[in-house]
């Protein structure tokens, strides 16, 4: 047995190095990796702080170029906020989570909600320990009662807590987790446990009153000890392969996320956008204009759209990082590398960044050819011009002349 097959590995060192060399960013690399664009997280960590101790809500859009480390701040984000005792749901846009329709955007949301260190999605389990006649009972069914649009969140709660039926409450549950359940049918439940009948002031359409659902788990989140919410949107450019009306009606529920006085309560939400939407979409499919035709005299539908419209424009792009700041990376990678196939590479930071030339002026594509370049000097010893000795130290070979030039 050779001495790299008998050394023992640190499996976390090595799920990172594949992570890293896939390309696909993960939550642990976002733990591990987290020292870069101090100034955008010094922000990002103060908004968080606002909705921990003053329940403060915000939203902020991130835009980047391709490849530089969009999705990589979210998951950094998502380890900030967790750690802050936030519940965290990770969505990305697609057609299965489309903005245009937020009961469908509710349910990947919720189906991606993350509890505080949790590893795995999922808090309605958490709901098993209420009791009907419970503190956190009582404050949200007089939450429903006074703050929601609806009545039907202040008959489904109820009648999900004192329901004995398994049928029953497989429902009333399916219904909290984006499985909307028509009017009737929880009317008839109602009627059944409690002998009196469910009176809706308004009736629930998922179409147009999907926001109650949304303040609503914002509300019991912070009721069952959480500090806030997070909600993490990434792939957002994918809006622009919507159509003309989708658009304006995606802007339209941005808006309900991006600004305080519309935001769930306790709640900060984060998009990452590619760079180039304002000029290929906004610009380039005229989308102020669309939105004069769309609403003509009807401020109250145009003014949030054009803030959200603004705001896309404007959004803050993601700096390239540092010279400093990419070598902290790469010596962290060489670690990293180390510790995963056991051996000890001692390279000085600036042949990692040669080897990393190659790789274009993509941060992704810079972190392949710098874990390629250690891939090489493990499995052969030598990568270009550098070779590794036993010692684990670098050298250089000379270039030899040929025989036409002595």
């Amino acid at each position: 047995m050779s001495e790299k097959e008998g050394c023992a590995y640190d499996f976390e060192a090595r799920h990172m190095i594949e992570a890293l060399r896939s390309g696909v960013p993960s939550r642990a690399v976002g733990a591990c990796f987290s020292e870069a664009r101090p100034k955008i997280m010094r922000e990002i960590s103060g908004m968080l702080d606002q909705v921990c101790d003053h329940q403060k809500s915000c939203g902020k859009i991130i835009s980047g170029k391709y490849g530089e480390g969009k999705t990589h701040l979210l998951n950094t984000i998502f380890n900030l906020a967790s750690a802050n005792n936030m519940v965290v749901s990770y969505v990305s846009l697609s057609k299965e989570t489309p903005m245009d329709k937020l009961y469908l955007f509710y349910q990947k949301v919720i189906q991606n909600t993350y509890l505080p260190r949790r590893q795995q999605p999922g808090f309605l389990h958490e709901m098993e320990n209420i009791s009907a006649n419970s503190p956190t009972a009582n404050e949200m069914l007089l939450y429903s009662a006074k703050q929601l649009e609806t009545d039907k969140l202040y008959f489904l709660l109820p009648s999900y807590l004192n329901t004995e039926d398994s049928d029953e409450k497989f429902i009333l549950q399916a219904d909290m987790e984006g499985d909307f359940m028509a009017n009737a049918p929880l009317k008839k439940i109602y009627r059944r446990i409690f002998a009196q009948p469910a009176r809706f002031n308004v009736n629930f359409t998922k179409t147009r009153h999907c926001m109650d659902y949304f303040k609503f788990m914002s509300h019991l989140f912070l009721t069952m000890g959480y500090h806030g919410w997070v909600i993490l949107v990434d792939e957002t450019e994918l809006m622009g392969r919507l159509g003309k009306k989708a658009r304006l009606n995606a802007y339209k529920n941005m808006a309900n996320f991006l600004f305080p006085e519309n935001c769930p309560e306790a709640t900060c939400t984060f998009f990452a956008l590619a760079a180039s939407y304002p000029e290929d979409v906004i610009e380039g499919r005229h989308e102020f204009e669309n939105l004069e035709s769309a609403f003509p005299d009807q401020p109250e539908i145009q003014d949030p759209i054009r803030a959200v419209l603004n705001l896309l424009n404007d959004a803050q792009q993601l700096q390239p990082l540092t010279t400093n700041e990419i070598n902290e990376v790469l010596l962290k990678i060489q670690d990293f590398h180390g510790q995963a196939y056991g051996w000890t590479p001692n390279l000085s930071v600036q042949t990692l960044a040669r080897s990393t030339q190659s790789g274009g002026y993509l941060l992704r594509t810079k972190i392949r050819a710098a874990i390629e370049f250690l891939d090489q000097l493990y499995q052969y010893g030598k990568a270009g011009r550098t070779t590794i000795n036993e010692l684990g130290l670098e050298t250089f070979e000379e270039d030899i002349p040929e025989i036409e030039d002595m």
